[in-house]
Formats: C-alpha cells, sequence, structure tokens
C-alpha cells in the first residue's frame, strides 16, 4: 500500500500573482512549508519599481524574506514566524524526469519554470504532497493538465457571494399605528418586531398595505430613525435604496460605508454630491480609483506625460462632477462654489496609488470601482484614516477588471462581509438602475 500523505506534511509553492496579491501571504500557511521558486524572485525583481500597490507589494515582500533569511542561505528551510512550525526556502526549476512544462508547452515564459520547479520539488519530496498556490486560473489549469495539485489563495476570500450583506430589508404587516408613529414622531423606541439585536445601521421598509415608511436602526440613540428622501446639492434620490444610501453618506455617525450595485444605479454621483453637501464640516473631498488599464497593459504605454496618461482612466468621476455642476446655471452661487472647490482642491480626483503614505484627517475619501482592489488594499487605505475623516467604498462585485481577483476575493466583497454590523460602518446595495431605460436594458439583457 503507498504511504498516505497527510495533511500537515504539506509543502506549498507559491507564484507570484499570490505575492503581489498580498506579501504576507507566505506567512499564512500555519504549519505547512512554503517554496518559493527562483523564477518568482525574478519576476517581483521587475515589479519593485513604480507606486502602484503591486509594486509597494513586491518591495515589502524582497524585504521580508531577507530579514528572515539573515543568519541563513535561501538554500535552507528557514523558519517563519515565532512559531517554528513551518519553513520556507527557494527552490529551482529543473525537473529530472521527462515531464518538463517549458518542453510541453514548448515556451520558456515564466509560469512554465514555475510548473517546472513544482515538478522539481515533488521529485525531491516525494513523501510529502506538493500544492501550486495562485491567482492565476490559466496557471491552474495548466499545473492541473501536469499532475500539480494546484488551489487558489483563498486568505480573505468569503464563502457565498448570494448571501453577502445587502444592508436593507422588508417589514411588511405591520400595525399602522407604528407608521403613524414614525411619521408623527420621526423614531421608534420599540422595535421589538425586528427581533434581538438588529444590526448596526441597517435599513428597513416598513410597511402595512400601501402605507410605508423608509427607517433604519440607530445604534446611538438604540431606536429605529425614519429616513427622508433628501437633496443634496440638486440630487434627489430616485428610489429607497438611493434615499438610504444618501442617508448614509451625510450620517455624521457613520464613517465607514460600502454602496454596491450595477452600472448606472447612482452610486458615485450620491456619494460625490452628498460629499459636497458636506463640503463645511471638511477640508477637502478626495475621489480615486484603481488604475486597471485596458488588456493589462500598464500607463506608461500611453503617450504624454503623468496626467495625460491618468485623465482617461478618471475622467468618469469628472463626468459625475460636471453632471452636479449642470443642475445649476452657470450664474447660480453653487456652480460657483464647485468651480472655487476645484481650484483650490478642495475637491480633488486622483488615482489611488498616490494615496499611500498618507495621513488622511479632515477628509471624505470616496473610492470608486473598489471591486478591482484586493482586500490586503482596502485594509490599506482604510487604516490611513486620521481623525474626522469619511470613507466611502462604492462598486460593483459583478464587474472586476483585473485577472486575479473575483467576486468573492475583492476588497469590497472581503469589507461587506467583514465589518457588517459594525456601529461606525454602513452598507448599502443599489437595485435599481436609474441612468436610463437604455442602461437598464442592457443590465437586464446583456
Amino acid at each position: 500500500m503507498p504511504k498516505k500523505t497527510s495533511k500537515s506534511s504539506r509543502i506549498y509553492v507559491l507564484d507570484t500573482s499570490v505575492i503581489i496579491h498580498d506579501h504576507n501571504s507566505f506567512l499564512s500557511f500555519e504549519e505547512h512549508d512554503v517554496a518559493i521558486p527562483i523564477t518568482v524572485l525574478e519576476e517581483l525583481d521587475n515589479f519593485k519599481r513604480g507606486n502602484d500597490t503591486k509594486n509597494f507589494e513586491a518591495r515589502e515582500f524582497t524585504r521580508l524574506v531577507d530579514k528572515l533569511s539573515e543568519s541563513h542561505t535561501l538554500q535552507d528551510w528557514i523558519p517563519i514566524g515565532n512559531s517554528k512550525k513551518s519553513k520556507f526556502k527557494i527552490i529551482f526549476n529543473q525537473p529530472k524526469t521527462e515531464l518538463n512544462a517549458v518542453k510541453v508547452f514548448d515556451d520558456r515564459k515564466g509560469d512554465h519554470k514555475i510548473l517546472n520547479s513544482a515538478i522539481a520539488l515533488q521529485e525531491e519530496e516525494k513523501d510529502r504532497k506538493v500544492v501550486l498556490v495562485t491567482k492565476d486560473i490559466n496557471l491552474r489549469i495548466k499545473a492541473k493538465a501536469l499532475n500539480i495539485t494546484a488551489e487558489d489563495y483563498n486568505n480573505g476570500k468569503i464563502k457565498d457571494v448570494s448571501d453577502l450583506h445587502m444592508g436593507k430589508d422588508q417589514i411588511e404587516n405591520l400595525p399602522s399605528e407604528t407608521i403613524k408613529e414614525i411619521y408623527e414622531k420621526g423614531f421608534l423606541n420599540d422595535y421589538s418586531f425586528l427581533g434581538k439585536n438588529p444590526p448596526n445601521n441597517h435599513f428597513y421598509i416598513l410597511k402595512n398595505g400601501k402605507a410605508s415608511s423608509l427607517a433604519f436602526f440607530n445604534p446611538v440613540e438604540d431606536r429605529i430613525d425614519r429616513v427622508e428622501k433628501l437633496n443634496a446639492y440638486g440630487i434627489v434620490p430616485r428610489n429607497a435604496e438611493q434615499a438610504f444610501a444618501l442617508h448614509a453618506i451625510l450620517n455624521p455617525e457613520i464613517k465607514l460605508l460600502t454602496i454596491q450595485g450595477v452600472a448606472g444605479t447612482g452610486k458615485t454621483l450620491l456619494a460625490l454630491a452628498g460629499a459636497i453637501e458636506q463640503r463645511r464640516n471638511f477640508k477637502q473631498i478626495i475621489l480615486a480609483r484603481p488604475i486597471v488599464p485596458l488588456s493589462n497593459k500598464d500607463i506608461g504605454f500611453l503617450p504624454g506625460d503623468i496626467n495625460d496618461k491618468i485623465n482617461p482612466y478618471m475622467e468618469p468621476l469628472w463626468d459625475n462632477l460636471k453632471f452636479i455642476k449642470n443642475q445649476f446655471s452657470e450664474m447660480d452661487k453653487k456652480h460657483k462654489q464647485i468651480l472655487e472647490m476645484q481650484k483650490n482642491e478642495k475637491i480633488v480626483i486622483t488615482p489611488l496609488a498616490y494615496i499611500r503614505g498618507r495621513s488622511l484627517s479632515d477628509i471624505i475619501f470616496i473610492v470608486d470601482e473598489a471591486q478591482n482592489l484586493t482586500p490586503h488594499e482596502v485594509k490599506t487605505i482604510i487604516t490611513r484614516a486620521g481623525e474626522n475623516t469619511k470613507m466611502i467604498f462604492t462598486g460593483d462585485i459583478n464587474q472586476i477588471d483585473t485577472p486575479y481577483l473575483d467576486e468573492h476575493s475583492n476588497g469590497l466583497s472581503y469589507l461587506i462581509d467583514r465589518v457588517r454590523g459594525n456601529k461606525l460602518y454602513s452598507h448599502i446595495t443599489l437595485e435599481k438602475g436609474e441612468r436610463s431605460e437604455l442602461a437598464n436594458v442592457a443590465n437586464e439583457l446583456l
């Protein structure tokens, strides 16, 4: 009988995509050993320059490896962390068997060298299970074709997006007295109809036949408050979910907000309008989004200076700002106020990479297209928050433009799943498109 391989005897081989996703990834395998192909070090060397998150992750990883290997060569199994249970080392890509990825795929590209490293390690460690960990789906398929076990890096990955927090519920058949009371008083002290411990800052549509009221659970006052449809710099909510979103944007007790929804639901427009409405409470409004170039080509391929390269990716944010300005005539005071805010850099639109290392105090910070961020990037952004800072993350978890993320592993899904129920946090999912009838047809049928 062949000797059974126990789970505790695994060796995980990490691909470059895992490292630039999270530089601490190789510390996350508990008692299992970790092997880094020499090709990964070579690829990380190409990423070390630049201001993007992947450049930061590459630099941090190489510093971490250098520190851990101070009294070792990287051909040794070097202990990881304080427990000393797991170890790591660098492996080469020279298998002895005829099974050779470079020859099989007739290409000496980095992915095939990494596959060869895993094959060589399998030959060397015959009594242990070798598992390739990569965010690259095609590389996982190639690995399995060569009889190499391959897995995604699941740290920070949520299990079921169908059960993802929506931020709202509808309560039917309430007594008419309840609806009347919340309209007259503006709040309800008795919320027993919600059950025990309702989620903090959760929104509700309270109904009794045709009578209804919008409401949310206020954890500060420990009661149900009525939600009114407010006007924010000319932008008026067109449905209940938009009213909930604007209420959360304008609520000073909520410091962290996520707004999820398909294209045309008004996520960014509401966030920007609500931020401008609160301009006197903050020193600056910053709108940022990750740059995910078409076909994954770096912005260095584009002609012009840095502003020329960046502006095409920021154009959707400028479009929302223009839409708000166009609610007023050029002679209107509010139109002039927005122009003045832009001139004085009280409203700033910038790539997300330029935020790293800053301390953000007295700022409303809006992060657009947050589904293209990793969980680690989201954490890094939120830890920048200083005093009197509010952060709003908007995005659509079904429209991810980066190849190594999906609806389960992106930073927006991770944030919605992990922070749910916190007193400082609120979430709302926008479901109804309000951009145009044509945009709704595209979302529904295409």
